[in-house]
């Protein structure tokens, strides 16, 4: 496979650019792979891209009912921090934020990572102790963050009116090393690296059936024909409950949705990520000057993937006080994705009841941040059994009562 480089750019514009070949294969499925990821969204194409490079095991096929990428990782808002209170939260988290850094050059592709920063308001005396408390347990993790006064975040955001009437701005919980990236380009660039290593990427191939024998999993029946595999690991965000009941288990998950828009482009006015829990709106500008805007969950169980009037009104209403500009901007789109939620508001990765068979789920609206860590840990899962990243993640804590509340990390929803 071709490398991508400013000489390759160079040579291939003197060709009128007919020399680029496809990023990666389609290739028709194999009778039989060591090993088989449902899901061909962030978290299981870096799965596969980690089985490959940090256990030389190629011979996988990542199965996608739908096209590549097309689920939760090309509707979500594109937004990375660490800053999480749990301690194994922070941890996986933060190896997530610092792949993020060089991803780019791993994987021989851009995935626009931009890190502008990301600030968490707080409105409330409430949200001010818990930000210095997450601040001090991010501190002993070695996760660099701090609590910044309200001058300080005059500062970083010209545009935020400080004083607001009901919630002004008490300070903020500041991670300069939190940003964005671009969500596509993610799983292109990971898509591409698990091809050039010879796994296979089928699309359009939905799995109907999970086969076992003896309580231990064979393979998976698909709308391309039955596949024989040694392993199978499960990633399929918010249809996770769905997959898990072909194998024969029950998850402690429900599927929701979670809207976002974007404004019209406007000129650059903001170059921090502004997370704001007490009113439940976050807010960041795009490279091409759009606002990126989104709120919370839906309030009922649903997998539709259509925006609805009652999110505009709840979130566009929430930060109106906070940045009085917007109100003058017109929407440009909306969407939805559909997201898997547990109890405490962390992820499930780990072996399920059915033997040789892995889940990786539950991320709930963090799904994104943490792709290139989710995939390092269930990688290392898969392949040796154990992943000290995942450990603590299990099903098994819901019925040993050992919850990571995330809850609070988790309340503006992404």
């Amino acid at each position: 496979m071709k490398r991508y480089s400013a000489f390759a750019i160079a040579r291939e514009a003197f060709r009128n650019h007919m020399g680029w070949g496809r990023a990666w294969a389609s290739p028709e499925p194999r009778k039989k792979y060591d090993v088989i990821i449902i899901g061909a969204g962030g978290h299981g194409l870096a799965t596969a891209y980690y089985l490959g490079r940090n256990f030389g095991i190629t011979n996988v096929a990542v199965l996608e009912k739908g096209w590549l990428g097309g689920g939760n990782t090309g509707r979500n808002t594109t937004i990375i921090r660490s800053n999480y209170l749990q301690d194994p939260s922070a941890a996986i988290y933060e190896k997530a934020r610092g792949l993020y850094e060089t991803l780019s050059q791993d994987l021989n592709y851009n995935v626009m990572f931009s890190p502008r920063g990301v600030m968490m308001l707080a409105q409330t005396q409430h949200e001010v102790r818990g930000y210095e408390r997450t601040a001090h347990a991010n501190a002993l993790q070695g996760v660099k963050t701090e609590f910044i006064g309200p001058d300080k975040v005059k500062q970083l955001v010209p545009i935020i009116n400080i004083d607001g009437p009901r919630y002004p701005v008490l300070g903020a919980l500041w991670q300069a090393r939190g940003g964005t990236a671009r969500h596509d380009a993610v799983a292109w660039g990971y898509a591409r690296a698990c091809s050039n290593m010879g796994m296979h990427i089928i699309q359009k191939c939905e799995v109907t059936g999970v086969r076992q024998e003896a309580g231990k999993v064979v393979g998976v029946d698909t709308t391309r024909g039955a596949i024989d595999c040694d392993k199978l690991g499960m990633v399929v965000a918010g249809h996770a409950g769905h997959v898990a009941g072909m194998a024969g288990f029950r998850l402690p998950v429900e599927s929701v949705a979670l809207q976002a828009l974007v404004s019209e482009p406007i000129k650059p006015c903001m170059d921090v990520v502004v997370m704001a829990n007490t009113v439940h709106g976050y807010m960041s500008q795009s490279d091409k000057g759009e606002m990126v805007i989104g709120g919370g969950t839906d309030g009922y169980n649903n997998y539709t993937q259509r925006g609805g009037f009652h999110h505009i009104e709840e979130t566009v209403r929430a930060l109106v006080e906070t940045f009085p500009m917007i109100a003058r901007l017109k929407m440009l789109r909306q969407w939805g994705g559909i997201v898997d939620v547990t109890g405490d508001r962390s992820p499930i990765i780990g072996p399920t009841p059915l033997e040789n068979c892995f889940i990786n789920c539950g991320w709930g609206t963090g799904g994104f941040k943490s792709i290139p860590g989710s995939g390092w840990g269930f990688a290392e899962l898969m392949a040796k059994g154990h992943s000290p990243l995942t450990e603590a993640f299990g099903l098994n804590r819901f019925y040993e009562g050992r919850f990571i509340d995330e809850s609070v990390a988790a309340g503006v929803a992404h």
